[in-house]
């Protein structure tokens, strides 16, 4: 039996509606950070998040030592932010508004939430890593999420 094509499997993975986040760390050579849609809760006991990060992206690959992780989930008016936090080689916190997290982590002003712990878990999955991080760090703001959904950023009605 043949599996899917990729085109099959990311247009059918684009039919799933998730959060946007931003993962971050303070690395040696300065902050860093990448936008991530594959991001969800864990565990409640003990606190704890999983994403995935693309193996190839220049941005995991500062991050991936560092040991200690931020998260900022991202509101509704934050579209430029992901966009331009997908983008490799930019600058992305020139001129952003943002600040350390007790662990050091960057954490971006705006998000719906911020979160922030240990890497725990990163286990190679194809062309992904699973990062597993349990939380020392969470709270939480007023406002509606930034969505993506079939390729596009989108706003909850």
């Amino acid at each position: 039996m043949t599996g899917p094509s990729e085109d099959d499997a990311r247009r059918a993975f684009g039919h799933f509606a998730t959060g946007v986040v931003i993962v971050t760390a303070a690395t040696p050579d300065g902050p860093a950070g990448f936008t991530c849609q594959a991001f969800g809760s864990l565990s409640v006991d003990p606190p704890s998040v999983l994403f995935a990060a693309r193996r190839s992206s220049v941005s995991w690959a500062r991050m991936r030592a560092v040991g200690v992780l931020g998260v900022s989930i991202l509101a509704a008016d934050h579209e430029e932010v992901a966009r331009l936090f997908a983008t490799t080689g930019a600058d992305k916190f020139a001129g952003r508004a943002w600040r350390h997290a007790p662990g050091g982590s960057p954490l971006l002003a705006g998000a719906l939430a911020h979160l922030e712990g240990r890497v725990r878990l990163v286990e190679n999955h194809g062309d992904h890593d699973v990062v597993v991080v349990d939380l020392a760090h969470v709270e939480t703001f007023a406002g509606a999420p930034l969505v993506y959904f079939r390729s596009e950023y989108r706003h909850l009605a």
